[in-house]
């Protein structure tokens, strides 16, 4: 999961978009539309970003068809510390 963890948050050009969606969540479950107004990025950019996210296994969504909401996966809980990590090294 490490290695999963640094090549989606750092190892590609939307990496730090992806790591702040991440943190985002990690304050508080939101929806794509929310995250797009909190984050100031556009809507498709946030759902291109999810579902990379989603496929790599570092969000879960509650599966509705409307405003669904989004927020860190439990095998991403396990592994914060990494995530924390590489939080920081983005943010030098």
């Amino acid at each position: 999961m490490e290695a999963v963890l640094w090549q989606t948050l750092a190892g590609t050009r939307g990496g730090p978009n992806r790591a702040r969606i991440l943190s985002a969540l990690d304050d508080r479950p939101r929806n794509a539309n929310r995250l797009a107004d909190d984050l100031d990025l556009a809507y498709n950019t946030i759902r291109h970003h999810l579902d990379v996210l989603e496929d790599n296994d570092i969000v879960t969504s509650a599966d509705e068809d409307y405003g669904t909401v989004y927020l860190p996966s439990e095998r991403a809980r396990k592994h914060w510390d990494t995530i924390e990590d590489i939080i920081s090294q983005l943010e030098q």
